[in-house]
């Protein structure tokens, strides 16, 4: 057995150099952590979308222009902003429409994330000088129905074959935007603008819950053309969702990561 030689009483120990001090750092900015919330009737939610953002540890800023909530006129709290789906056109005179459409030159402006579902889709498209318009022949997407990934939407997301639709009017690729999904009744389904807004026609935040008051509210649209019956709503729901719910998931990661700043 080897046995380490005593140090004399008057040896010094020695040990690593201590580091230099280092100069303190400015502190960082936190990123904002509020997500904007538009919403356009008196007892919606934003559903399975903002509780996914608010697992992702956003707080959620939930207004509701048409009842006389103010848009913000400072972004830079925002990490991102949502406009919903409502009853109501983008076509429509009401000064809150018009405020909406103009608040999404604001967002596209200084780069915010954006995301426009169904109606706040169409806002944007109206924004950008693009045109939306009923079905020329009248038809109407209410139910699951597939949709088709362009090469371009292929290259960054899992898209689900099938989506949640309601509604009976649609959008024009505005001039400059990136078409990313098509369908067969309503081409036009998912578009980019920039590196941060996008425009989806159908619905991924839709849960059981708000699919049973949909279809019970609003029963008299399961009557339109190429609407689909009740029970294939919750027929598809259980074929479709869980490709919705993987594309959501994967599409929410990438849009709440382009905040500049």
């Amino acid at each position: 057995m080897s046995v380490r030689p005593l140090l004399r009483p008057d040896a010094t120990i020695t040990g690593p150099a201590a580091p230099a001090a280092r100069r303190p750092s400015a502190p960082r900015e936190a990123r904002p952590k509020d997500i904007l919330i538009v919403l356009h009737q008196e007892h919606s939610t934003p559903g399975r979308v903002g509780r996914l953002l608010q697992e992702r540890g956003f707080r959620l800023d939930i207004r509701r222009p048409r009842f006389g909530d103010p848009l913000p006129t400072d972004t830079r709290r925002l990490a991102g902003a949502v406009i919903f789906g409502g009853p109501m056109s983008a076509n429509d005179p009401d000064d809150f429409v018009k405020a909406e459409i103009d608040w999404i030159g604001v967002a596209l402006k200084e780069e915010l994330p954006f995301l426009g579902i169904c109606l706040g889709a169409q806002m944007m498209a109206r924004h950008l000088g693009a045109k939306v318009a009923f079905h020329p022949e009248g038809q109407v997407e209410v139910g699951y129905y597939p949709i088709y990934p362009t090469q371009a939407a292929c290259s960054e997301l899992p898209w689900p074959d099938h989506v949640y639709q309601w509604h009976r009017e649609g959008f024009d690729v505005p001039a400059g935007a990136e078409l990313l999904a098509t369908g067969d009744c309503f081409t036009n389904q998912a578009i980019r603008v920039g590196r941060a807004a996008y425009g989806i026609q159908f619905h991924p935040e839709v849960t059981h819950w708000m699919m049973n008051r949909w279809t019970t509210r609003a029963h008299e649209r399961m009557a339109s053309p190429n609407a689909r019956p009740r029970q294939d709503h919750f027929d598809g729901r259980y074929l479709y969702d869980p490709g919705v719910r993987l594309w959501l998931d994967a599409f929410l990661d990438h849009w709440t990561a382009l905040k500049v700043g």
